[in-house]
């Protein structure tokens, strides 16, 4: 990628002992917040190397409305293209480069990642943006991409349930988490069917809450679903004919992208998340975490503000070390 031209300046990379390229901090991710923690360790001068995979979540928005500063919405790849844009300005390397694995450094020494392509780079500090992976529908006809950017198939309803105010909604989910959003995009339209993936898993006193909002609740097992003009058909099992919505919202979780916590003996909570305070609280010392990837609120503006945070106790953690703040700030 490009060097530090126009606003900063690239810092020197350095090098170990062992002639491995040194970075002050490395991020892991290049979503909103991976790229918002390598804006603010640049702008502190920390040698900052982002690594990701290409496969941000965030790519796949084709358009944000909630995202403060842009009233007119923006997609989610120009959204990242601004950041990575603004980054690099000052000075923090972004690479698509995927790593193996992760650790440690004994007695104080830098963490080591190993990358696919066989190189090892070291770093005194990280933070873990790597983000989660969204259980998808599987359509049995039409394109999936095609469904989201037409608004046919959306997955975040805190994201654009505005956008989808007064349409026809299914949700897909056949447990508590299928009903709560439901429940939720009630807000929005007069118009929601909860729809289970196999059956129903619903006790009866959710099944009550449900319909004292008006939320209907079909029972017939899904059989396949499909992208038709501009709208979702729902075939359902003994059903003649299709269900056609405005929108359905799969309610069928994400995964935590992990992989890398075994390396450092680390491990996730029991939803498998980062705990929800680490872009504020070290995993261990030099390690934090930002974005989806930790349990709590999978947004944006959350992300970022977690990737500011994470990047200033870093840094602030660096100048320790380094012995470089005020004795009564220990």
């Amino acid at each position: 990628m490009k060097g530090g031209a126009g606003t900063g300046e690239r810092m020197p990379a350095g090098r170990d002992p062992s002639g491995e390229p040194a970075y002050d901090a490395l991020v892991i991710g290049a979503g909103p917040a991976g790229l918002t923690a390598a804006l603010y360790l640049a702008r502190y001068r920390r040698r900052t190397l982002v690594l990701h995979d290409g496969r941000s979540r965030a790519l796949g928005a084709p358009m944000a409305w909630n995202v403060p500063g842009f009233p007119d919405g923006i997609s989610g790849a120009d959204l990242v293209a601004r950041l990575t844009d603004q980054a690099e300005r000052y000075g923090a390397e972004i690479e698509l480069a995927r790593v193996d694995c992760l650790s440690a450094g004994a007695g104080g020494a830098p963490f080591a990642a190993r990358l696919e392509d066989g190189r090892r780079l070291s770093a005194r500090g990280l933070i873990l943006a790597t983000g989660v992976i969204t259980n998808e529908a599987v359509l049995a006809s039409g394109d999936h991409d095609a469904a989201v950017r037409s608004g046919a198939l959306r997955y975040c309803p805190i994201c654009d349930g505005f956008e989808h105010r007064g349409r026809k909604i299914a949700v897909l989910g056949s447990d508590l988490h299928g009903a709560a959003e439901a429940m939720f995009l009630r807000q929005y339209t007069d118009d929601v069917t909860l729809i289970p993936k196999w059956q129903v898993e619903l006790t009866p006193a959710q099944r009550a809450e449900l319909l004292a909002s008006d939320v209907r609740i079909e029972e017939r097992q899904l059989l396949r679903l499909a992208h038709r003009d501009r709208r979702i058909a729902v075939q359902l099992e003994g059903a003649e004919d299709a269900l056609f919505f405005d929108t359905l919202y799969p309610a069928l979780g994400s995964e935590p992208r992990r992989e890398l916590l075994a390396g450092l003996g680390l491990q996730g909570d029991a939803n498998r998340c980062l705990p929800a305070d680490a872009f504020a609280e070290p995993l261990m010392p030099g390690v934090y975490g930002a974005g989806d990837v930790l349990a709590g609120l999978d947004q944006i503006s959350t992300a970022t503000g977690h990737g500011a945070a994470a990047a200033t106790r870093l840094h602030n953690w660096l100048r320790r070390v380094e012995g470089h703040v005020m004795a009564d700030q220990h």
